[in-house]
């Protein structure tokens, strides 16, 4: 078959394949266009999922009639001033989702300029109509009908109107996110589905915006993220490591101002939460990188969702480096949202409608009215048990994890503070503290190494072995020492003693693999802590074993000193703080 060459309205299909995947995707687009043309409101409204209508209307510069005849043609854009593409400021920049809208679709669009007329344009499925005249205020508002009806088969690989208008709320969502200074509201079919007023400058707009969209239990337990490197700055907010989900939908990464899905930057989260965080599980957070856009290259595809860093390293490593900073900072704080389901499992397991005030009376004795019943697993220490600092009015109440007072079934101990009630589990608690000493020493004293006596040869292609090699140091500093063995192989010949009879072979080859990734030594790592956190399991204080009052304080003050100590190992919580005010609405004392 000879080559020929194809009509525009076929490539401008074909370009609509790549550049509109769904409504999301006409929906993020004309957004981003809205946000670049300076506005300030956008409102969006979509029926049928956004196959029946999208409109996007804006207050921003509105375009003059050379513009609006310009804004449907193929690579037109008013974004790049010059050729370089490494000078992209913008969030749109390649000059195509206009005309693919308008090749698979009714595409309405009415622009007003300042000092100029109101005009509107109609490109109907490829065909451009005239330029009319059109009443309206300065801004933009433009209509996609029908999307798709050019290409009907594309309309088989359409999900459900929930599900698509779940990807229009998340594309409105992440952008919001980016713009806190721009108003944005999303109606769905008749429903509202988002309304989000504009928030002032800086961190408190920010979070403001953040806790809209990600919810009230994250604005409580967000710790701000703030740093900088060599031109890379890094800002945002991260959950503490109990307010997590067991997806990652509620994890947001920005690269200037661009919401961006990218494996570097996760990979970066998840080694900077490392165990604080259950396996499985995914913290919440949303983290802005800004920098100068010739470090970075937007243009990897065509929907912009994906960038390539010029230096990878440095951005992984301020990411890590940061959170990590935050997240110390914290201490042993853990998310207020497992006090709230605390309260609403006992507000909900309401008592009887006609409760009885009165001590059962047993067969044989036992009670007599209105006598006072033991309380069944609880342990009170005498009176001589209690030292003067332990007394209720003691200066430990001012302590952020309060005095003891005491152990309830040999498992939990119940603290007081000035304002609320602490309970502890005692064994999470004294196994993150155990863990964490653990981890502190191999840091401070190094990786203990066992020699093997044959040299373990593991054979690997050879750009594995040139990462391997390439990594060498940073390797035997947590214990694995290795080294080139010819063509394809490397001779492993120490290997850190905590991993005892450990799959040598297995390890260094997902070595080779994570290193290609960015991520090798993170390996080791983890593979280090897993086995001290065993460890830390069998030497730390077992539920079921009674403690002395000195014993509980000293649990309590060891808790506030250690870093992470909110959850145990596995990322469950360690305490509840129930606030005295929301106990007493428990008993409508409020």
């Amino acid at each position: 078959m000879p080559i020929r060459q194809l009509p525009p309205e076929t490539v401008n299909r074909i370009a609509a394949g790549e550049v509109i995947e769904r409504p999301a995707s006409v929906v993020k687009e004309l957004a981003e266009n809205a946000v670049d043309a300076g506005a300030r409101a956008i409102d969006i409204v979509t029926a049928g999922g956004g196959l029946s209508l999208i409109r996007v209307a804006d207050d921003g510069c509105g375009m003059d009639r050379a513009d609006l005849e310009l804004c449907v043609e193929r690579h037109a854009t008013s974004k790049l001033a010059g050729d370089d593409l490494m000078a992209i400021s913008t969030l749109g920049f390649r000059g195509e989702a206009l005309p693919s809208i308008g090749s698979v679709a009714r595409l309405s669009i009415e622009s007003r300029a300042e000092g100029h007329e109101g005009l509107a344009l109609v490109v109907d499925r490829g065909a451009r109509q005239p330029v009319r005249p059109a009443a309206l205020n300065r801004g933009t508002r433009v209509e996609v009908r029908d999307l798709f009806s050019a290409t009907p088969a594309r309309l088989k690989f359409m999900k459900s109107e929930r599900a698509e208008n779940g990807a229009i709320s998340e594309a409105v969502k992440r952008l919001a996110m980016a713009h806190p200074q721009v108003a944005f509201s999303l109606t769905t079919g008749e429903r509202a589905g988002l309304k989000l007023p504009a928030e002032g400058a800086g961190g408190k707009g920010l979070l403001s915006r953040l806790g809209r969209i990600m919810g009230p239990e994250f604005m409580a337990d967000a710790l701000e993220i703030r740093a900088g490197r060599d031109g890379l700055r890094l800002s945002g907010f991260a959950g503490l490591p109990t307010l997590n989900r067991v997806t990652p939908d509620m994890q947001f990464l920005f690269v200037n101002g661009r919401p961006v899905k990218d494996r570097l930057l996760s990979g970066a989260v998840r080694a900077a939460y490392g165990d604080l965080v259950p396996r499985g599980r995914h913290p919440m957070l949303a983290l802005f990188v800004d920098l100068d856009p010739a470090e970075v290259d937007v243009n990897v595809h065509p929907a912009k969702a994906e960038v390539r860093f010029r230096d990878p390293g440095a951005s992984r490593g301020l990411f890590i480096v940061a959170l990590r900073e935050a997240l110390a900072s914290a201490g042993h704080r853990a998310t207020a949202e497992n006090a709230t389901a605390a309260l609403l499992r006992f507000a909900s397991e309401q008592a009887p409608a006609r409760p009885s005030y009165l001590a059962p009376m047993r067969q044989g004795g036992g009670f007599a009215e209105g006598a006072q019943a033991p309380l069944a697993g609880f342990n009170e220490p005498s009176a001589d048990a209690w030292p003067a600092e332990h007394d209720p009015t003691s200066a430990l109440d001012s302590r952020p994890l309060g005095a003891a007072r005491a152990q309830l079934h040999e498992t939990y101990i119940l603290a007081q503070t000035a304002d609320a009630v602490i309970l502890v589990d005692q064994h999470a608690a004294h196994e993150r503290l155990v863990y964490e000493k653990l981890k502190a020493g191999v840091e401070s004293r190094g990786v203990v190494r066992q020699l093997l006596l044959i040299p373990e040869i593991v054979e690997l292609e050879d750009s594995d072995v040139e990462r391997l090699i390439e990594h060498e140091a940073d390797l035997a500093r947590l214990g694995v020492v290795l080294e080139a063995f010819g063509p394809g192989a490397v001779a492993v010949r120490e290997m850190p003693a905590m991993l005892g009879d450990s799959d040598i072979k297995g390890l260094v080859r997902d070595l080779a693999d994570e290193i290609a990734h960015g991520q090798g030594a993170d390996l080791v790592r983890d593979r280090l802590w897993e086995i001290a956190s065993r460890m830390a399991c069998h030497g730390s204080v077992r539920a079921g074993r009674r403690l002395t009052a000195p014993e509980m304080n000293a649990l309590l003050r060891e808790m506030e000193a250690t870093e992470g100590s909110g959850q145990c190992n596995h990322g469950r919580p360690t305490y509840i703080e129930l606030k005295l005010t929301d106990i007493e609405k428990l008993f409508g004392r409020r």
